[in-house]
């Protein structure tokens, strides 16, 4: 018989609903095919008749130009009256083909175009050029008769009467659609109406039929459910379902919970009937006979044995206590060993065995016929308190079942107890009699014990007097444990102490930095001013001076910066800003920094590049640069005639020494700047690398400097993840060589890494040169700027200065205005929002950060979100150069970023980057 077909509720329903989403679907594919035409048609109006009348207005505008230029013309002579007029000239022809081409389905409103044309030519021929070039010939007469008679005029008239004729076929056209249009949206609305009822009424069909499939059949299993309930505890009757759905599947449910109750019943009363069997039995072997005759009439067994634990020399035994069908006391071995055999096992796993695959070998069952072989063995364990105390062995003709086997388990979970409690009822009547002889010999001892009690005495006595002693001993610890917690109060105490001066010391700088370089940015940029000496009014003397003023203030800066990188460097506060680097491009860098240096000096520049030296390397660009920028400066400081030379080679990986292999790099760069200048003693090669050192006094008198840039290097070489080392003969020179590996895989733990310096210098050093080195000859050329473009963009730019300090105020205010810039001033962010909200827009705003009432990071916040200006140029200054500082300003809104002191060149720079954009 075939398998009936699986139809149910879940799949009623959703082929339901699908006939329902299918008529739905329908229904939108129609509404939407008209719902597209109306927005087509919609669009058209749209597009095509805003299209027409903006084109002619643009054509009347046009020409009302064209005649407001002639006039302007001939009334004043002024050229700039006709740049209108032939803008219009030629504009307004465009505008009449772009109309012209709009209306090409309607050949009525192209001939009145043409006819339009056609006036406007004929105004221009008769009024508009003649009238103009009588003008040019100063020919008044024949203008004023013109006039007198003024036929332009009329044309004028006559295109104005014309344009308001072709508007009003034009509206007239555009009301005509939109009628036409409403009146499919009416017929759009009457349909859409119509399948809302149709879909109504296939969605309550589906519902009826499918309601009245299912509640049949739960009224058919509901009342099969009340004939069982109604028969007082029968559970012999079954549900029967026909459909073959998810009812079926709840009467199928139903009878298996019937069938399991069942059993559930037979189970509880059997167990309940094992348990009172046992009560008042005093020994174990009738303990275990009843249990082994109760257990194999519940279980239909044919075979049984009941092993107790007991001891022996070699440990726990279990020995048989009772059997069931034994035939002549041969039913099993007489005892087990733990682990031995399947009862050994049972005891040592503490878990049950069932054997269905019987042996041949194993004992038959014997009746009054003959001997059987069993078809099952069931071996289970008793336990109490966690530890095994009996094991059962069952045997029968039939397999144990799933329920048969859960009775045995349930039963031997209590039975432990019962065991246990014989046993030592048992063994309480052993002990009673052993104590009786006990008795007469404790009271033999109790003589004895009291001498040792004396002797106990003493001892205790001498006891306490150690205890004392201890006690003494504990006080003196405690009082060395307070003191170590209160040496390490004291320590904490001072660390929080040292991290607050660290803290204190950073904010000091910065603040330090703030005020020097306000004052400084004044300095320069004035000093710079005088330097250029653009009005011709300073004696050669006082540019002098001002060169003095303006290269003291950029050492005074170089110093500010040393400073606060040392102090970056000392906090763990500096990003190295890892990324690609252009090798090839470093022997330029050098030329351009440094060729007007060498030049000064009369000392020559060599660069030597290595041809195995990687184009692409990476590292922090700008810290390398600052690195080889303060080596080549200090190299042409100390040099007063001779070479300053620059190697640029990769060490090779046969050199490598097994610090530098440790490191996960692509190459090792050896960087080397050697001079032929005055050189530094041997025991003076690791001081010069502290801050604040140099080689000895008359070096700081003769050729300045603070002893922090070759410390700043060290540090900065330490971050990339290599060192600088140094070999140098008093009057012969020095060569300081920067070993820096290529960071392609992120930076390196330099603590972990450990390099020693000393050995990898001398093994690398000692090395010869592994690759061919090309000197680089580079003509020296002067290094010119220029504070101007070919188009001065700075012409006429309003720009607002927003600083608090005049000072800043008037050397910003008068380099600006040099450079043909309408600048505007305010002295906090108040007063910028002020002006900005009441003055004409500003073409850039230059915005320090600190100010007071206030600031410029509020102030741009304000400019960006309340009045709405997110393109204007924002460019924020700021003396308080610290990390981060940057980042702020753009989050706050600033469009660039410049510190305190500025350099005119930059911010001119920047300035017209913005500008222009």
């Amino acid at each position: 018989m075939e398998k009936k077909m699986r139809f149910g509720i879940k799949s009623k329903i959703i082929i339901g609903y699908l006939i329902v989403i299918v008529c739905l679907f329908i229904a939108f594919i129609v509404l939407n095919s008209q719902i597209s035409s109306l927005q087509k048609e919609r669009n058209f109006i749209i597009d095509h008749d805003i299209e027409v009348h903006d084109l002619t207005n643009r054509i009347e505008k046009h020409l009302l130009d064209m005649e407001t230029g002639q006039r302007g013309y001939i009334i004043t002579g002024e050229a700039s009256y006709l740049e209108p007029y032939n803008s219009a000239a030629t504009s307004w022809e465009k505008d009449y083909n772009a109309l012209y081409q709009l209306l090409n389905n309607n050949p009525n409103q192209q001939e009145k175009l043409e006819k339009i044309k056609g006036s406007i030519q004929d105004w221009v021929e008769a009024a508009g050029e003649p009238t103009i070039a009588l003008k040019k010939e100063n020919n008044t007469k024949e203008l004023q008769q013109f006039f007198e008679k003024d036929p332009g005029r009329q044309y004028m008239d006559d295109i104005r009467s014309q344009f308001t004729s072709f508007r009003n076929v034009e509206k007239k056209s555009t009301e005509t659609r939109a009628t036409e249009l409403d009146e499919k949206n009416q017929k759009i609305k009457i349909g859409l109406y119509g399948l809302l009822l149709f879909v109504t009424l296939i969605s309550l069909a589906i519902a009826i039929v499918l309601s009245n499939s299912i509640v049949n059949t739960i009224k058919e299993v509901t009342q099969t459910i009340k004939r069982i309930t109604a028969s007082k505890g029968e559970l012999k009757g079954r549900i029967k379902v026909r459909s073959n759905d998810e009812i079926k599947d709840l009467g199928l449910a139903t009878n298996a919970l019937l069938e399991n109750i069942e059993e559930r019943n037979w189970l509880q009363t059997n167990i309940a009937h094992a348990v009172t069997m046992y009560q008042g039995i005093a020994s174990v072997d009738k303990l275990a006979e009843k249990f082994l005759f109760t257990v194999s009439e519940m279980t239909q067994a044919s075979f049984g044995a009941f092993y107790v634990r007991g001891e022996n020399d070699k440990g726990n035994l279990f020995v048989k206590q009772a059997a069931f069908a034994d035939r002549k006391g041969d039913a099993g071995r007489e005892s087990f060993l733990i682990g031995e055999g399947l009862i050994g096992q049972a005891a040592l796993e503490k878990r049950t065995f069932v054997i269905n695959d019987v042996p041949d070998t194993y004992q038959l069952i014997t009746s009054g016929l003959g001997d059987v072989k069993p078809k099952s063995i069931f071996i289970v364990p008793v336990l109490f308190e966690d530890e095994v105390i009996a094991v059962i062995e069952l045997a029968s003709l039939h397999e144990f079942t799933v329920l048969e086997q859960e009775l045995i388990s349930q039963v031997i979970e209590t039975f432990g107890l019962t065991i246990n409690g014989v046993i030592r009822r048992m063994e309480i009547a052993r002990l009673l009699k052993e104590s009786q002889a006990m008795t007469e010999e404790l009271q033999a001892q109790s003589e004895e014990l009291q001498t040792q009690s004396e002797e106990l005495q003493m001892q205790s006595e001498e006891l306490r007097m150690i205890n004392e002693q201890l006690e003494e001993r504990t006080k003196d610890a405690e009082e060395k444990s307070f003191e170590l917690e209160a040496a390490k109060e004291d320590l904490e105490e001072k660390a929080h102490q040292l991290e607050l001066n660290s803290q204190y010391k950073s904010e000091f700088l910065a603040n330090m930095s703030h005020e020097l370089r306000t004052p400084l940015n004044s300095i320069l940029i004035l000093s710079e001013m005088l330097e250029e000496n653009a009005a011709k009014t300073l004696s050669e003397d006082e540019e002098e001076y001002a060169r003095i003023i303006h290269s003291s203030g950029k050492d005074l800066l170089a110093l500010i910066n040393d400073i606060l990188d040392l102090s970056k460097v000392e906090s763990g506060k500096l990003d190295i800003l890892l990324a690609e680097m252009n090798m090839s491009e470093l022997p330029d860098q050098i030329e351009r920094n440094f060729s007007h240096v060498a030049e000064q000096k009369n000392v020559q520049l060599k660069i030597n590049k290595a041809q195995d030296v990687p184009d692409i390397i990476h590292t922090d660009e700008k810290r390398f640069q600052q690195i080889v920028k303060n080596l080549l400066s200090n190299a042409f400081k100390f040099t007063e005639s001779g070479s300053v030379t620059v190697s640029i080679q990769r060490v090779a990986d046969h050199r490598l020494t097994t610090a530098m292999r440790t490191v996960d790099t692509d190459c090792w760069l050896k960087i080397a700047v050697a001079d032929t200048g005055i050189g530094i003693p041997k025991e003076k090669h690791q001081l010069i690398f502290e801050a604040f050192q140099q080689a000895d006094g008359a070096t700081v008198r003769k050729y300045g400097g603070t002893g922090l840039g070759l410390s700043i290097c060290s540090e900065f070489a330490k971050l990339l993840g290599g060192w600088i080392s140094l070999s140098s003969e008093v009057g012969k020179g020095s060569t300081f060589t920067l070993y820096l590996p290529s960071l392609s895989n992120g930076l390196i733990d330099y603590e972990k890494v450990n390099f020693a310096y000393e050995e990898v210098a001398v093994s690398v050093e000692e090395a010869e040169p592994e690759a061919e080195i090309t000197e680089i000859d580079h003509p020296v050329q002067p290094v010119e700027s220029s504070l101007q473009d070919d188009e001065n963009v700075f012409q006429d730019k309003r720009v607002l200065i927003v600083d608090d300090d005049q000072r800043n105020i008037f050397a910003l205010k008068t380099a600006l205005a040099k450079q043909g810039m309408t600048i505007m001033t305010a002295h906090n962010g108040i007063e910028c929002l002020e002006m900005m909200e009441n003055s004409e827009p500003f073409d850039l705003i230059l915005m320090d950060v600190m100010m007071p009432q206030m600031d410029g990071y509020e102030a741009m916040q304000k400019i960006r979100g309340e009045l709405k200006l997110v393109d204007l140029p924002i460019i924020a200054l700021t003396a308080k150069a610290m990390k981060n500082d940057r980042e702020k300003c753009l989050e706050a809104g600033a469009s660039d970023y410049i510190s305190k002191p500025l350099d005119l060149n930059q911010l001119f720079s920047v300035m017209r980057v913005w500008l222009v954009n």
